[in-house]
């Protein structure tokens, strides 16, 4: 007589292919993951492209709360009890590829599969660790270094010395750290002449909608070292644009 054996749960066949309760889906640039105020029916983990994160004040203004990358969760409030509907507005920056997990499929898939719990845990807690580390940069640090600390951020560093990110207007940047966008301008300038940025068009180069980012921008996080420090200086590198150092599963 033969019985049925359950083949060893990987989080990353999971994440990466289409199954019951999830789907694989494209976004095209400015499509919306999902609105504020609407339920709260799913959770979606980013396989490549770039993704925000916004809520509107009563005046109007567009205010940018996380920007997101390729490994990242967005939409995690759906699996929290009672809680029904979207706190901001999620956007595609860029062409997007998700998966799409329901939340009744990714309740049971965290109740029942320990590493894929491991998985997401280690992610909420990067996440809550970067979030400390932003209130503790807005409160200490000058916009200057903010901004320096946001572009490392969004840089996927692997052992290369540059990496590109999607070209991301002003107005957003200095909407995350707190500033004025001629402030974020000027730094961005200043930044492309000491050459741990280039954009637009440098010689025959034409960067298009990329910027590319040196590691060499972390100059300006080790310039006048303080106590004020403390919200990146006891994170590695990697730790700026990784919440956590699991292999990324990808399609």
């Amino acid at each position: 007589m033969f019985t049925d054996v359950k083949e060893p749960f990987n989080t990353f066949d999971y994440l990466a292919s289409s199954g019951p309760g999830r789907t694989i889906v494209r976004y095209p640039e400015k499509a919306m993951f999902f609105l504020r105020g609407s339920s709260a029916d799913a959770v979606f983990y980013l396989h490549s492209g770039n993704a925000k994160c916004t809520v509107v004040s009563q005046d109007g203004k567009e205010v940018t709360v996380s920007l997101l990358a390729k490994g990242d969760f967005l939409g995690e409030e759906a699996v929290e009890k009672g809680h029904t509907f979207r706190t901001s507005t999620a956007t595609a920056i860029t062409p997007c590829l998700v998966l799409r997990i329901a939340r009744d499929e990714m309740i049971r898939v965290l109740h029942e599969e320990n590493s894929f719990s491991d998985f997401f845990t280690q992610f909420i807690v990067g996440r809550a660790i970067r979030a400390e580390a932003d209130h503790v940069d807005q409160l200490l640090n000058c916009s200057q270094r903010r901004l320096a600390r946001l572009l490392l951020m969004m840089a996927d560093f692997g052992e290369e010395e540059t990496a590109f990110i999607p070209k991301i207007s002003q107005e957003m940047l200095a909407g995350i750290i707190g500033t004025t966008r001629s402030r974020v301008s000027l730094f961005m300038n200043r930044f492309r002449t000491l050459g741990y940025v280039e954009y637009g068009k440098l010689g025959q180069i034409e960067y298009n909608d990329r910027i590319r980012i040196h590691k060499s921008l972390l100059n300006v996080l080790r310039d006048h070292q303080s106590i004020e420090d403390n919200a990146f200086s006891a994170q590695p590198l990697r730790a700026l644009g990784e919440p956590f150092n699991y292999p990324r599963p990808g399609i």
